[in-house]
């Protein structure tokens, strides 16, 4: 009888520790929870911090870009700047802008344009001769034909030379693409280092005989030291046997639209018609959202060095004008 009962108070004794547990279970689980007030207002805060978030993240990209555009235009600017200099310092010629012309209503020494002939350094088919010298002989633009630029246009093909505003137009009454100039003269420069024409420029438009002597090469000299004189043709002016073979390799910058173009002259068929001749040119960008480009060719006179001072002028993002100008020297580099 006493074990019955030890069993049945026992027995209450674990339902109520069951209870009590139940108890502290169901209270413990209450207090571990959230409302759904509470859950609404973390909804709330997580939200206005992901939005900051995403407000800081955008300025923070928009910088970037920014920053990254800014750095874009000062680079072109400068790498434009520098490929122009190192050209007028490696060549021998200034081909655009002219000298000033007293008899024109415009100006031909202040352009838009930048034209010189290749420096002799440059050898884009690793031949192991210089791609301004066209007949390989060693020599460079030493025997021109009466289109100096060998492109069949008056001038340089597609560029207004003189600033006239007209391009490749010319009157000349013979043939039109032996007006280098577009002055509507041809062939009215010799080789004596004297403005012949009086249109302010020397060496812009040479005849097919380069010392308007009637003779192959200079009269009376053994150009070419084969040890006879004036043999040849006498449009042959170096007397090597062959004319004309020797053109003017013009690199040019212009503006098409705000993009600054380069144009350089290649040694290879590159316009498809079995010749390399003056016509065979790529052109490149070299620099976008140009708002000025200005080339000045600086009145010097007498013996003195060509001097050509460059202004390039790019719009950059936020439309503040990243600016370089440069004086140099035409064969300064050489």
């Amino acid at each position: 009888m006493k074990k019955h009962n030890d069993r049945r108070m026992l027995s209450r004794k674990e339902k109520l520790l069951s209870s009590s547990a139940g108890s502290q279970v169901l209270l413990l689980s209450k207090e571990a929870g959230f409302t759904l007030l509470e859950l609404l207002i973390c909804l709330a805060l997580a939200a206005v911090i992901i939005l900051g978030l995403s407000d800081i993240l955008s300025t923070s990209l928009a910088t970037r870009n920014i920053v990254h555009a800014e750095n874009d235009a000062a680079l072109q600017t400068e790498f434009a700047m520098d490929r122009m200099t190192r050209m007028v310092s490696g060549s021998r010629r200034l081909i655009i802008p002219l000298g000033e012309n007293p008899a024109t209503a415009w100006s031909e020494s202040v352009r838009n344009v930048l034209a010189v002939t290749l420096p002799r350094t440059i050898d884009l088919d690793n031949n192991g001769i210089v791609d301004v010298d066209n007949d390989g002989d060693g020599l460079i633009d030493e025997d021109l034909p009466g289109d100096n630029n060998n492109d069949g246009a008056p001038g340089i093909i597609g560029i207004d030379d003189n600033g006239n505003g007209t391009t490749d137009i010319s009157s000349a009454p013979t043939a039109p693409s032996n007006d280098d100039d577009e002055d509507n003269l041809e062939d009215e420069y010799f080789d004596d280092g004297l403005d012949n024409d009086s249109d302010g420029s020397i060496e812009e438009d040479y005849g097919q005989d380069m010392n308007h002597d009637n003779l192959p090469g200079v009269a009376g000299i053994d150009d070419d030291g084969d040890g006879t004189i004036d043999e040849g043709h006498l449009r042959d002016d170096d007397e090597d046997g062959l004319a004309n073979e020797d053109w003017f390799d013009n690199v040019v910058y212009f503006l098409s639209g705000t993009t600054l173009i380069e144009r350089l002259p290649v040694p290879w068929d590159e316009d498809g018609n079995s010749h390399v001749t003056g016509l065979d040119y790529v052109e490149n960008p070299l620099a976008e959202n140009v708002t000025r480009f200005e080339v000045t060719r600086q009145a010097q006179g007498g013996s003195l060095p060509v001097l050509v001072t460059i202004l390039l002028e790019l719009a950059g993002p936020s439309g503040e004008p990243y600016v370089l100008t440069a004086t140099v020297r035409l064969g300064g580099g050489l």
